[in-house]
């Protein structure tokens, strides 16, 4: 061979040997470069015969069916939902459907996977957008494999946090305006702790007062003091920082009272109390008690928590309850509590129970997908709401002192609380690292 056939089949092992790079370490390039164009002209040339198969398609109307055969001279067939617009993403495409009378989204949702198989992508996600219209949210590959934030996110608000990806791509953020309570589930090593983090390290950044429950002496929760307006670490100092939220809720409510609205947005802001955000790391030991005597103090304390789950969102002060199982067998109040936590995010749990307590009761076809989460892939959650809706998530990797760190940059926005003065945590300044002291003593040199 010549020097040109060489130079050629260097050229197109080079570029081979490049896309493959790219498809494994540059997902989002190769998407763009090949995956996007390949399935894009699949998804044309195969759309009417797709929708065919997967029973997707309606019978035109007399009036359809009869200027079909006289006018055009073509054979009259079932129509297909009619593709309005089709816009690519970094991650996928977006194809915007109008359903034809006799579809409705539940029948393109149950086709969903032969969709997905049928035009090669990752999933097909189905999103109702108004009444007969639905989404189709294509993914090209796999999101969640490696989490990218985007560097700018569309959820905007006063309390809204960005705190995982979705597996189409989009970023799941913690509305307090429109969830204000949530429960996260998980069993040990699931990436329920890097969830809390990420949560913490995006609250810690905005004008909220952030108050800590951590009964296991403050492991987890005791790095965040910095940004601590409170934090309590024992079953007796979360009783008594309860109680002190409830006064502080009462005085709230006279607040909004005393001006005539019905929501802590509505006052003036030179009179509008600071927000707050209680963290609950582990709520099973706010529950379990060691003797009879203390049932009293557990029942106090699961009331407490049951009128702020109940009334608090109003005055601003909004619950994340953390634990690996919260159902009935916690003690009396359980059940209760947790019907009032609405954001339901759940990780990798060892048993389908555990699964049915977080999701069973928004989002029952959820709990399968809970179930296969795999334990090599830490972060991995399904989160769900009220309205029934669910989408798997997954948390970038955030260690313990990166977290600690965005604490540590913006103390200086932890509010000053009066009422919550006597449980602000020590915050323990870096200890100095002594001098190594030589093993062996310097003997003077003599002459």
């Amino acid at each position: 061979m010549d020097l040109g056939t060489w130079l050629l089949l260097a050229v197109v092992a080079a570029s081979v040997s490049g896309l493959a790079f790219a498809k494994a370490c540059a997902p989002r390039v190769y998407w763009s470069l090949i995956g996007l164009p390949l399935t894009w002209g699949r998804f044309i040339l195969t759309y009417r015969s797709t929708m065919e198969v997967c029973g997707l398609t309606v019978q035109p109307s007399g009036m359809r069916a009869f200027m079909t055969r006289n006018l055009t001279r073509r054979e009259v067939r079932p129509q297909p939902p009619k593709v309005r617009r089709v816009r690519p993403t970094s991650t996928g495409l977006r194809i915007l459907l109008r359903l034809p009378a006799g579809l409705e989204p539940a029948d393109v949702a149950a086709s969903s996977e032969r969709l997905r198989h049928a035009w090669g992508v990752r999933s097909v996600i189905v999103r109702e957008t108004r009444p007969g219209f639905v989404e189709l949210r294509m993914t090209g590959y796999d999101v969640l494999n490696r989490v990218r934030m985007p560097r700018r996110s569309k959820a905007e608000g006063p309390m809204v946090v960005a705190v995982a990806l979705r597996e189409d791509g989009s970023v799941f953020a913690r509305d307090y305006a429109k969830v204000p309570h949530g429960l996260t589930l998980g069993a040990n090593q699931s990436g329920k702790s890097m969830y809390q983090r990420n949560l913490v390290a995006g609250l810690a950044k905005l004008p909220v007062g952030l108050v800590g429950i951590d009964c296991k002496r403050g492991v987890e929760q005791s790095r965040y003091a910095p940004r601590l307006s409170a934090l309590a670490t024992t079953p007796q100092e979360a009783g008594q920082l309860l109680d002190v939220l409830v006064c502080e809720m009462e005085d709230r409510f006279d607040l909004l009272s005393l001006h005539g609205v019905s929501d802590l947005w509505d006052l003036p802001e030179r009179v509008r109390p600071v927000p707050l955000v209680v963290l609950v790391d582990e709520v099973a030991e706010l529950f379990l008690v060691a003797a009879k005597r203390d049932e009293e103090r557990r029942d106090r304390m699961v009331m407490q928590m049951v009128r702020l789950s109940q009334m608090a969102r109003a005055i601003g002060i909004y619950l994340e309850v953390c634990g690996q199982r919260f159902g009935s067998e916690l003690g009396r109040g359980a059940t209760t509590l947790r019907a009032q936590l609405t954001g339901r995010v759940v990780h990798r749990v060892n048993d389908k129970q555990t699964g049915d307590m977080g999701l069973g009761d928004i989002a029952p076809e959820a709990v399968q997908a809970v179930t296969t989460i795999p334990p090599d892939r830490p972060g991995v959650a399904v989160a769900g709401d009220s309205s029934g809706g669910w989408s798997r998530i997954r948390t970038p990797a955030m260690t313990p002192a990166e977290a600690a760190a965005v604490c540590q940059e913006f103390a200086h926005l932890t509010p000053e609380l009066a009422f919550l003065a006597p449980f602000r945590p020590v915050v323990r300044s870096e200890p100095v690292p002594e001098p190594a002291t030589p093993r062996v003593a310097p003997r003077p040199v003599t002459e």
